[in-house]
């Protein structure tokens, strides 16, 4: 049965934000969730809001897109950029659409910073330097990507760490606001308390170790199967970078090098699997910082009796706001 959550007069309809780290089921709940309010989702993947990256960034399915509205999917050509700084702006515009329907405002996503610029007020970063970026990029490709790492490990290993994998396009700019203001990029959002509203309500999943690895490799084997050699295949036909930064990520750019010979097969999947894990592992350590989440551990448990559990708690929400 579908149960909106109208308000009337100066009432605002809940935020809920499903976080927690890639492959622990965030999708589910918030397609449960959106099906229980008859209400949309807003997806906070930083690769699911560009065209032809279908399989690689997990989408739903089309019949599903049909059935219930998604904001930020499929929006965006793949060399069209992006930041947190346009997501959360966004947001607010979609949020409000949602809100006058008098629905909940369904969040679900992995990308630590769309969703940490949610939350966290973020200092004013300087615009974009292009004499910086342009030296930066003579310097990679002087010396290779490697000394680019170096560099930004020597200046914000913090940020480093967090990054999917050598980005380019992310290290470039990390190192830009350094060379512009001398402070680290990761220092724009740190140590600043979350800006949570009292009707907003943050479950971040998790699942063990264990079954959250055997999850991975099951979704990595079904998009190999599913077709994403091919996918990857058109992408590039279509004249698009391969260094593109919507492409710099897990799953695309191991297939990229398969294609390019650089990889076996074996080696590519191996690869992906791997680099998978590690982004769980940085996306949790990521999580674990914030405070006020509703923390939710899936291991064993029945996924419908936790989506009925945070679709009361949503309910309870709205009905206290």
């Amino acid at each position: 049965m579908k149960t909106a959550t109208r308000t009337s007069g100066t009432h605002t309809p809940p935020t809920v934000i499903i976080a927690g780290p890639t492959a622990t089921g965030k999708t589910d709940l918030s397609l449960a969730l959106a099906r229980h309010f008859d209400a949309p989702v807003i997806s906070a993947d930083a690769r699911q809001c560009y065209k032809y990256l279908d399989i690689g960034t997990g989408k739903v399915a089309k019949e599903i897109l049909d059935e219930i509205p998604h904001f930020h999917i499929s929006t965006l050509f793949p060399d069209e950029p992006f930041t947190a700084a346009d997501f959360s702006d966004r947001f607010q515009e979609w949020s409000r659409t949602i809100g006058h329907q008098g629905k909940p405002v369904i969040v679900a996503g992995g990308s630590t910073l769309y969703l940490e610029s949610l939350i966290r007020p973020f200092d004013l970063l300087p615009p974009k330097n292009e004499a910086n970026i342009r030296e930066l990029e003579l310097i990679a490709e002087r010396e290779g990507l490697k000394s680019i790492q170096k560099k930004l490990k020597g200046v914000d290993p913090a940020y480093l760490e967090r990054i999917d994998g050598p980005n380019p396009h992310r290290m470039f700019r990390a190192l830009d606001v350094w060379m512009q203001t001398g402070r680290p990029f990761s220092s724009f959002h740190k140590n600043r308390p979350l800006r949570t509203p009292g009707n907003m309500l943050i479950v971040c999943l998790n699942r063990a170790r264990q079954e959250l690895h055997e999850r991975i490799s099951r979704r990595t084997d079904r998009m190999i199967a599913d077709g994403l050699v091919d996918e990857v295949r058109g992408i590039l036909d279509m004249g698009y970078d391969p260094a593109l930064q919507s492409l710099q990520t897990v799953g695309y750019r191991e297939v990229i090098a398969r294609l390019r010979g650089a990889l076996s097969e074996s080696e590519m999947i191996a690869q992906i699997k791997t680099g998978t894990r590690r982004y769980a592992r940085r996306q949790l350590t990521w999580f674990r910082r914030w405070e006020q989440v509703a923390w939710i551990d899936q291991t064993g448990h029945d996924e419908k009796k936790i989506a009925d559990r945070v679709c009361k708690m949503t309910e309870q929400l709205a009905a206290e706001s």
